[in-house]
């Protein structure tokens, strides 16, 4: 029976995957924080509280087989029992939350779940432990006490009318259960449970009685369900742990007893094997009367007592459609301004160009204080992102038979949600190398001098308009000679090239798929595709990633990526005839020079800047338009990771505050354009992705017209 719409059903759902998701989480952290102090009782606490509500939620949108696993792991969720089997109990927890994961995973697809039959059998053989070395101590196993089916007069008269018209009464007492934290909703949901198994006659306690004790609730119903199912619907998780139920057989008749005119029953209508014993007649009072103002003062204590909910689950699809309508406002703004500033070419001394430019400003300051407002939004602390692996470092630490302490800094760190959510997997990659290739054997780091606990350290911080997101280790380091090997061997890199790069370029090759340096293969590593994932990732992100290495003391990655993807400041500029746009956070300066200043180094463009050298590329070779050379130039010089490189282009626009919209792989079949954007006079502009630009262009043989270019 389903008491929701079936929109409402599925809005219940979605919220439970959401919930049920932070709750294994939490799990996650408490399990571990178990393994490391198991006589801490408010832990154990803590995650039978989270199992409860698993449990409970599990069982309202009716995923049975998580409920009753959650149900039964609630068993050993004692502190008496954590302190006699210590760590396996730390065990047993984080093992259900995979069960419970991939339970939920299947829920969601709508897919049998998984068997929870390795759980339930480490279940047993903790509680089969702990009866063992109980046996002796515990004298017998306290028994129910029996139920007394003591009811009023009208419970009475109710249950012989119904048993005199033939019905099927049956007698139900039911055990709270010791943890049940909803004691004051327990009397109404079991009422709701009765309800629908029949016509309730009778309840003890009543709603007038007091529930701040309560321990048993036992009801009298009118019902055609056999005893059995009775006991399983009433056996409400969390709430009821025990059900006695018996089929109620009267001697008396409505007809036999006769009733006085003060209410009693007439002593010669019972006899001695009446099982119904008359209680004293009670006399009820008249309810007082509630006025408006209290119960306006209760809700006002109510509200005092709980505390104001300040916080709301808004879905992420609304913040993005917000966001979409601020964007389509600065486009708007753009064209208002492009419209004024024509408006003032054309009437220079109109009184109307001053109201204009002071309309224009408060406009563009409070669509930036909206645009600020909605961007806060879709942040989310770094956090939520770097809790998710103190389970994997113990995991895979564990695996490799390892000893790893990780150290998190950095996690209130904002960032935009859509870009974290992503950053997931790449991270977990980093995190199991850091571990699998990095950090050292307890072995081999005593014989290195080193302690055998090795440290990978999470860190996030600002840095302009992007976050530095770094994973750290102090294990061996890379080895670069082995990496430039590895890619002569497998054809990636000439011998003569590879005796060109530099540190950092030779450390950039353990990016390609498929190069690894792992001595074997394993399930946490070695198969040279995770690298080729994190690089991947991080350019579809607009980012970079870079790498410092030290032999003997470790490495460090360096994950750049933009605090949005939505909204950014660009550098317009032409290159043959197409307008182009790139990040300005990029962009470090800009310079002009002589083509006569460029030079040729091993087939490069080269200009000397200052004290560097910059590899320049001709952006103008993304269009197959030709395009002349001046005898003056316009070099952008960008920064990606520690280099730097210089764009030639034809002419420099300005700066825009550009909405990027994503584009159909069918417009643009290639990645060196990240997105679009469209200007206050409907212009297109192209914005592009300067990690693959430079990487695609910059090559010797890169020619226009090559594969890449844009039409």
């Amino acid at each position: 029976m389903s008491f929701f719409s079936e929109e409402k059903g599925s809005e219940l759902k979605d919220l439970f995957f959401e919930s049920a998701g932070e709750l294994l989480q939490v799990l996650n952290e408490d399990g571990m924080r178990l393994e490391q102090h198991p006589f801490d009782a408010e832990i154990v606490r803590s995650v039978r509280r989270s199992v409860h509500t698993l449990k409970g939620d599990s069982a309202a949108c009716g995923y049975t087989e998580l409920s009753s696993l959650a149900h039964e792991l609630e068993d050993v969720l004692a502190p008496e029992l954590a302190k006699k089997e210590k760590k396996q109990i730390a065990e047993a927890v984080l093992a259900s939350v995979d069960v419970f994961q991939s339970m939920l995973t299947a829920y969601r697809a709508s897919q049998p779940p998984p068997s929870g039959e390795s759980i339930r059998a480490m279940i047993r053989k903790l509680i089969a432990g702990s009866n063992k070395i109980e046996k002796a101590s515990i004298p017998q196993k306290p028994t129910r006490s029996a139920p007394r089916f003591q009811w009023t007069e009208y419970g009475r008269l109710a249950i012989a009318d119904a048993a005199s018209r033939g019905l099927k009464v049956v007698q139900v007492s039911m055990s709270l259960d010791p943890h049940c934290e909803v004691r004051a909703a327990a009397l109404q949901m079991v009422k709701n449970a009765l309800q629908d198994l029949g016509n309730l006659l009778t309840i003890s306690p009543d709603d007038s009685a007091a529930q701040k004790n309560l321990d048993v609730i036992e009801a009298a119903l009118a019902s055609s369900f056999d005893e059995d199912y009775i006991a399983g619907k009433c056996r409400i998780p969390g709430v009821i742990s025990d059900v006695f139920v018996e089929r109620y057989h009267s001697a008396i008749t409505p007809a036999s007893l006769s009733v006085s005119a003060n209410g009693r029953i007439s002593d010669a209508a019972l006899n001695d094997s009446d099982i119904l014993d008359i209680l004293p007649e009670v006399k009820s009072e008249p309810a007082a009367e509630v006025t408006a103002a209290q119960i306006e003062d209760q809700f006002a204590n109510n509200k005092r007592a709980f505390g104001a909910e300040t916080t709301l689950r808004v879905d992420a699809e609304k913040v993005d459609a917000v966001l979409n309508l601020v964007g389509e406002l600065i486009i708007g703004k753009s064209m208002l301004t492009q419209t004024i500033s024509e408006f003032d070419k054309r009437f220079a001394k109109d009184p109307l160009r001053a109201k204009f430019a002071d309309a224009l400003s408060y406009q563009a300051r409070v669509l930036n204080d909206l645009q600020k407002s909605v961007m806060k939004v879709r942040m989310v602390p770094v956090e939520q992102l770097f809790r998710r692996f103190p389970r994997v470092v113990r995991d895979v630490s564990k695996a490799l038979s390892k000893e790893v302490n990780l150290v998190i800094k950095g996690q209130n760190t904002d960032l935009d949600k859509s870009i974290l959510d992503v950053l997931a997997e790449p991270m977990a990659h980093l995190v199991r190398n850091a571990i699998g290739h990095g950090i050292e054997s307890p072995i081999d780091r005593m014989a290195a001098g080193k302690a055998t606990q090795g440290t990978l350290k999470l860190n996030a911080y600002h840095q302009g308009n992007h976050i530095v997101i770094e994973v750290s280790d102090d294990g061996a380091g890379i080895d670069v000679k082995k990496v430039t090997a590895q890619a002569i061997a497998r054809g990636l890199i000439s011998k003569e090239d590879a005796a060109n790069l530099t540190e950092g370029e030779a450390l950039n090759l353990i990016f390609h798929p498929g190069l690894s340096t792992a001595a074997q293969v394993t399930e946490v590593s070695g198969r040279g595709i995770g690298m080729d994932v994190v690089k991947t990732v991080l350019e579809s992100l607009k980012g970079a990633v870079s790498i410092k290495s030290k032999s003997g003391e470790g490495t460090i990655f360096y994950l750049r990526v933009p605090l949005t993807l939505a909204i950014i400041k660009a550098l317009l500029f032409r290159a043959g005839e197409k307008l182009y746009a790139v990040p300005l956070a990029s962009v470090t300066e800009i310079t002009r020079a002589a083509e006569t200043e460029i030079h040729q180094v091993d087939h490069h463009e080269v200009l000397r800047l200052r004290e560097q050298v910059l590899t320049l590329v001709r952006v103008n070779k993304l269009s197959p338009a030709k395009s002349g050379r001046s005898k003056k130039i316009f070099v952008i010089v960008i920064a990606i990771g520690d280099r730097k490189f210089g764009l030639i282009v034809d002419k420099l626009v300005g700066e825009e505050e550009l909405v990027i919209k994503a584009l159909d792989d069918q417009l643009v079949a290639t990645d060196l354009v990240s997105g679009a954007s469209i200007l206050g006079d409907g212009t297109v502009v192209l914005i592009l992705n300067v990690n693959a630009v430079v990487s695609r262009l910059a090559r010797p043989q890169a020619v226009p017209g090559a594969k890449g270019a844009i039409a």
